[in-house]
């Protein structure tokens, strides 16, 4: 009833409040002075409270009082007043109260219905998060402050290696993996921990692997907690692992083929200078000289066939598959991570990268770690050239035709100056063994492009060329492609 009531509104309550005045009002009129049924006006007050403020409360009690007041028995002028007076207050203090009865019940029943929905919401989290945690691939567990374990995901019970009918609840962490323990002690000393660590893990049957995790402590009633994401990065490691060094044969490949190059050069100048010197005096007379200048000519042959060798041994046999087979990427990866690397040690020296790029950059055929090293080694060159200058800028451009992409590093530098003996190997006055630029040439020439050197009036350029991959190869172009080691020529 009640709720009915407050649901009319003022558009039906407010005729139903005037016909009960008016009704009660003849009412008193038709009795006359034989009785007042001025109590009668109480309901209508009841009713208008219902949608009045309280200054439309007081004057609804104003007009209820003046017809008791009209209607009531006679009586002398200083009592018809004091029963208007008392009248008033009886009628508006009836109102005003039924009004804050009123207000009292709407706000509890907002309170409750806040409350639901609260609960509601609350109730749905719990799930999302329930359901989050158990189809997660990574382990979600909670600790004590003693270490056990006293939730844990499905995934958990998978890296920790339990079976079907076993789980992590309720077993100490500390056996399985050492840092959350040590997390929690450092935690007790030093409050509320968050960070994240590397390190080993034991699986339940004592294989060893790599855990990335991530963890945060806090309290619930005085005692320690710890919450911990744990993520299995055994084949990531061998995955970098197994690239690094993949990486690091090729490099040496191309290094030792620098190496016998640079000694057969050495060889063939000893060649020349031991020939020259034999048409100029001539052989020795004496047998020991003799033997001495042949033995220095088989030093010499022997030198340069060991070269020789070497360098066949680096040069790709026709029809062979080189152990690296080119893969079919997305340029733009390569180039966000190597602003990722890159931007931060320019805005330690003030300098800046601008990075001029199309909307959308080619697929290409090259080796992600492989060219994301050359394009590291040309940003690192430029910002050590930057170092001694007043603007310190290095632009990475990026321009298509066809079949290439061209990828430009260009700094704000002193410039080179001598670019004939850039691409050299063993550079003289070059940090490290001066074969940077060589093995990145070579590098990028086994993914079938270029290296060079463009000059510039101010500063230095380097353009490394990349094939785009065919269109009618699509994903699957690397499948037959394969990188080819550099020549000797190199």
């Amino acid at each position: 009833m009640i709720s009915a009531l407050l649901g009319a509104g003022k558009g039906r309550l407010l005729p139903l409040v005037a016909g009960l005045v008016t009704l009660i009002a003849l009412a008193d009129h038709a009795v006359g002075n034989r009785m007042s049924l001025g109590v009668l006006y109480v309901l209508p007050m009841m009713l208008g409270a219902i949608v009045l403020g309280p200054g439309q409360i007081v004057l609804l009690s104003v007009l209820c009082s003046a017809l008791r007041s009209w209607f009531d028995l006679p009586s002398p002028y200083i009592e018809m007043l004091l029963r208007f007076i008392f009248a008033l207050i009886a009628y508006s203090a009836c109102g005003l109260i039924v009004a804050e009865l009123i207000r009292n019940r709407q706000a509890a029943v907002g309170h409750l219905e806040k409350i639901r929905r609260e609960q509601t919401l609350r109730r749905e989290a719990e799930e999302q998060l329930k359901t989050l945690a158990e189809s997660s691939p990574a382990a979600i567990v909670t600790l004590r402050g003693d270490g056990i374990v006293i939730a844990a995901n499905h995934a958990a019970s998978q890296i920790f290696a339990f079976a079907d009918n076993q789980s992590l609840i309720g077993r100490s962490i500390v056996s399985y993996l050492p840092i959350l323990g040590d997390a929690l002690q450092m935690g007790s000393v030093s409050g509320e921990l968050k960070t994240a660590a590397q390190s080993q893990g034991r699986r339940e049957d004592g294989e060893i692997f790599l855990a990335n995790t991530w963890f945060s402590s806090y309290t619930v009633d005085g005692d320690k907690r710890l919450a911990a994401i744990v993520v299995d990065s055994s084949e990531e490691m061998r995955e970098h692992e197994a690239e690094n060094l993949r990486q690091m044969k090729r490099g040496n490949m191309i290094a030792a083929s620098a190496m016998s190059h640079e000694v057969r050069n050495l060889c063939s100048a000893i060649s020349v200078v031991s020939l020259h010197l034999r048409e100029k005096y001539g052989l020795p007379s004496d047998e020991e000289s003799q033997a001495e200048f042949q033995a220095m000519d088989s030093l010499v042959k022997g030198l340069e066939k060991i070269a020789s060798i070497g360098l066949r041994s680096q040069k790709p046999h026709s029809g062979d598959q080189s152990e690296d087979d080119l893969q079919d990427l997305p340029l733009q990866p390569v180039l966000d991570d190597l602003r990722i690397v890159i931007e931060s040690d320019w805005r330690e020296i003030d300098g800046a990268v601008f990075w001029h790029l199309p909307p959308e950059t080619p697929r290409i055929l090259a080796e992600p770690h492989g060219l994301l090293q050359v394009f590291l080694n040309l940003a690192q060159n430029s910002y050590r050239a930057v170092q001694k200058t007043a603007v310190r800028e290095l632009h990475v451009s990026v321009a298509t035709d066809e079949r290439r992409v061209m990828v430009r590093f260009r700094d704000s530098g002193p410039g080179i100056p001598a670019p004939e003996h850039l691409f050299e190997p063993f550079q003289p006055g070059a940090e490290g063994t001066g074969l940077g630029l060589y093995v990145s040439r070579a590098v990028v020439r086994g993914y079938g492009g270029e290296l060079r050197y463009e000059p510039q009036p101010d500063g230095s350029c380097f353009a490394v060329e990349l094939q785009i991959v065919p269109p009618d190869l699509g994903e699957d172009a690397s499948d037959d492609t394969s990188i080819e080691e550099p020549s000797s020529t190199w």
